[in-house]
């Protein structure tokens, strides 16, 4: 996977490149229990007009077992993140790290490693008249304490809980929709002896329709993540929000073949230096999927998008392009 941008004159960076190798591993163990495994190395580089910024390393491992109850209705996970990543980089590398770790501009790989951690929940569903069902999950998050960067001191991160509620079903003729409502909510984060820092609880809406068009299928979706204001810590992470919309058109080519071309819409604001919301930047990123099932067990996706927009620079605006390419390969068995 390779994410790209390149920046209009005066910004801080000229360009940014991201390449991420992920490698997922998935086995069921009978008809209750699977187990996932997933990791990645990436490397990630800038040009500045203070000279070029490079990060490069595997990110954290993630180990989930899941095990869902005889009914099917319910379906308990923990998981670990092992601290395989890259932690305790230099200050100089910090910019291209927040970079990175951009919403707007989503980047595959928004950040390196951590100091591992902890994840227990769970999901159950239940039925909603004749055709349609409902969902929910909870989820608690322990982060263990890390340096993110030289000679600053440890990093001891906050516990994060997540509670998501989800409905779906047909309609109409052929028509489907989901949608899901998810609340979360992070402890404060604490840094050397006292700095303490905090995010803001996160509600996020996310609604998908799906309606058939012939031999193809058209989706239209969606999703709000508002920020809210923090509690009261010393350093805050200002409240805001993104929004996302998109669509797209699934048509079968042939058996082994088919298209995807999409397009999405990204717009974040955020207050910064005040209470009123202030456009950080949008994004439009047209783009074509192509999968191809090569045989029984072995199935390729290509990806490939365009990015165009503008972003926040001071007082003024820069323009943004760049390309994202992807190439999958998934073998079963």
């Amino acid at each position: 996977m390779v994410d790209a941008y390149s920046f209009g004159s005066g910004f801080a960076f000229d360009h940014v490149v991201e390449w991420t190798v992920p490698v997922a591993l998935s086995q069921r163990f009978g008809s209750r229990l699977t187990v996932d495994l997933s990791s990645a190395y990436a490397q990630a580089s800038g040009a500045t007009t203070s000279g070029a910024l490079e990060v490069s390393g595997f990110t954290d491992t993630d180990i989930r077992a899941s095990w869902a109850a005889g009914s099917g209705h319910l379906v308990v996970s923990v998981a670990a993140t092992l601290p395989t990543g890259k932690t305790a980089v230099s200050d100089s590398s910090v910019p291209l790290l927040s970079a990175l770790a951009t919403d707007l501009l989503a980047f595959t790989t928004p950040g390196f490693g951590s100091g591992g951690g902890a994840t227990g929940g769970f999901a159950t569903a239940f039925r909603l008249g004749e055709r349609w069902a409902g969902g929910l999950g909870g989820s608690y998050h322990w982060r263990a304490g890390y340096v993110p960067v030289t000679g600053i001191g440890e990093l001891r991160p906050g516990g994060e809980g997540r509670v998501r509620l989800g409905v779906e079903g047909p309609f109409g003729e052929g028509g489907y929709f989901r949608g899901a409502a998810v609340y979360t909510t992070s402890g404060g984060d604490v840094l050397g002896d006292s700095s303490q820092s905090a995010t803001g609880d996160r509600v996020l809406i996310y609604s998908a329709v799906s309606v058939p068009a012939g031999r193809s299928s058209v989706s239209f979706y969606g999703y709000d993540m508002y920020r809210l204001r923090p509690r009261a810590y010393p350093v805050q992470t200002p409240r805001g929000n993104v929004l996302a919309l998109g669509t797209r058109l699934e048509r079968p080519l042939s058996p082994v073949v088919s298209l995807a071309p999409n397009v999405e819409f990204r717009h974040e604001v955020a207050a910064l230096g005040g209470d009123r919301l202030q456009l950080l930047g949008w994004l439009v990123r047209p783009g074509l999927d192509v999968r191809y099932r090569a045989g029984g067990a072995v199935t390729v996706l290509v990806q490939g998008q365009a990015a165009l927009g503008r972003l926040a620079d001071t007082s003024s605006s820069v323009s943004v392009v760049g390309p994202r390419a992807v190439v999958l390969v998934e073998w079963t068995r």
